[in-house]
């Protein structure tokens, strides 16, 4: 399950049944210079990883040569909970799996170290407030910042703009993925039994 870019037709996050949510940022570790044309797009890595039988033996095997750059995050419960961070910098693949703390990630062509650490920060005293829950995850992707649209959450420099929010809930048994559109509003339910 997964929202459908309307021009690759890949995805930047999605759920599968192998028991898997993967969620795609642009750019590696930081800024790339663009070289199109490429030979797929992130978004169909995304695809394809979400369906594989093995996440990482498939991260290790699967070609990557003229692919832009990107970021992917992964929670894998096939056996177990694993959390997976796979850069692709253009020429090498990086793969770490992570502790089973918060984490928050931006994307490196839109925003510098400093707007990171920034956004970090913002992460930080959101988390300081209390117990995380998904109703204040949903929140602070609709509210943090400082009202500079350059740098806040929902962004918006005139010529790139945040265009949507996905949210993914698992709760054990089923899982409810909430797409809103920001332009009309629009929201839209989805749930599965895995």
């Amino acid at each position: 399950m997964y929202p459908k870019d309307k021009v690759a037709g890949g995805t930047w996050i999605g759920v599968s049944s192998q028991r898997r949510v993967i969620c795609l940022l642009n750019g590696g570790f930081e800024d790339h210079q663009r070289n199109p044309p490429y030979r797929q797009s992130r978004g169909v890595v995304v695809q394809d990883l979400l369906g594989a039988p093995k996440l990482v033996d498939t991260i290790n095997a699967y070609d990557l040569y003229n692919i832009e750059p990107f970021t992917i995050i992964a929670a894998d419960w096939q056996n177990g909970l694993d959390f997976i961070e796979f850069v692709w910098d253009g020429d090498r693949k990086h793969v770490r799996h992570l502790d089973h703390k918060s984490h928050l990630w931006s994307s490196s062509p839109l925003y510098s170290s400093e707007i990171k650490k920034l956004r970090e920060e913002w992460f930080a005293e959101f988390q300081n407030k209390g117990p995380i829950s998904a109703e204040g995850i949903w929140e602070f992707h609709h509210s943090a910042g400082t009202g500079d649209k350059n740098t806040d959450v929902i962004m918006d420099r005139g010529f790139i703009k945040t265009q949507s929010i996905t949210q993914i809930i698992y709760d054990g048994k089923e899982v409810n993925m909430i797409y809103e559109e920001l332009e009309t509003g629009n929201i839209v339910e989805t749930n599965f039994k895995l």
